[in-house]
């Protein structure tokens, strides 16, 4: 098992296509380390070799995803994200601790991010709801990786009407985020909690909108009526 990992590279390296590489950064302002390998493909490859791994005991699972995150290529650390997310019924409240290291040593970029605060972190939150709370902490971090995932990790389970309370109170902490990144988590945070109460969202914007950036505002209102975008974006 402990030769799958170079495997699982050597198949990326062998899908990878120049064109998809130059393609996928153009997604970021910072430079990425990325193979280049077909989204198609890195799914193929990713549930090839978890079907390798899919009956180890959690632990083991996560030994393997460490030099997976560590390689520092998106691909690889697209794979890691997804097998955690497969074993996600295994999850225990000890793994808040583990979520959080990955996210301090190896979250560099949006997309890191994204895949894995909205799933995996998303996920774990609905079945332990009690760590809500530690978002807070997270939306105060001088890291603006960690500040932007305490927002997106919220984003899967506000689509479910969840934490709608906890939405808000994060809204309040990430206000004036002067980081593009962040405010773009936020604004898609409450975007989802407008789907289900679209006079809360329109009522903390008109409320905030003065002093908040317009990032965050028009990802707020983006799925709001024509007559309260108007609203919300007329200047006072």
């Amino acid at each position: 098992m402990k030769n799958i990992i170079e495997t699982i590279q050597k198949a990326l390296r062998a899908a990878a296509l120049e064109t998809v590489r130059t393609s996928v950064q153009r997604f970021f302002k910072e430079e990425i380390k990325v193979h280049g390998v077909k989204t198609a493909e890195l799914q193929k490859i990713a549930k090839t070799y978890f079907a390798e791994v899919k009956d180890l005991p959690k632990e083991e699972v996560f030994a393997l995803c460490e030099p997976l995150w560590q390689s520092g290529y998106l691909e690889e650390s697209g794979i890691a994200c997804e097998w955690i997310r497969q074993i996600h019924p295994q999850f225990k409240p000890k793994d808040w601790a583990v979520f959080e290291r990955w996210i301090d040593e190896y979250i560099k970029n949006w997309a890191r991010c994204d895949t894995f605060c909205t799933h995996t972190v998303g996920t774990f939150l609905e079945m332990y709801p009690q760590y809500v709370k530690k978002l807070s902490v997270w939306a105060k971090s001088k890291n603006l990786w960690k500040r932007r995932a305490a927002a997106v990790s919220l984003i899967v389970p506000a689509k479910k009407g969840l934490f709608h309370d906890d939405v808000f109170k994060l809204a309040e902490i990430l206000l004036l985020a002067s980081e593009a990144m962040v405010k773009k988590g936020y604004g898609g945070m409450r975007k989802e909690v407008a789907n289900f109460d679209e006079q809360a969202v329109f009522q903390f914007v008109m409320k905030h909108k003065a002093v908040m950036p317009r990032t965050a505002l028009r990802y707020a209102i983006e799925k709001m009526p024509k007559s309260l975008k108007e609203q919300a974006m007329k200047k006072s």
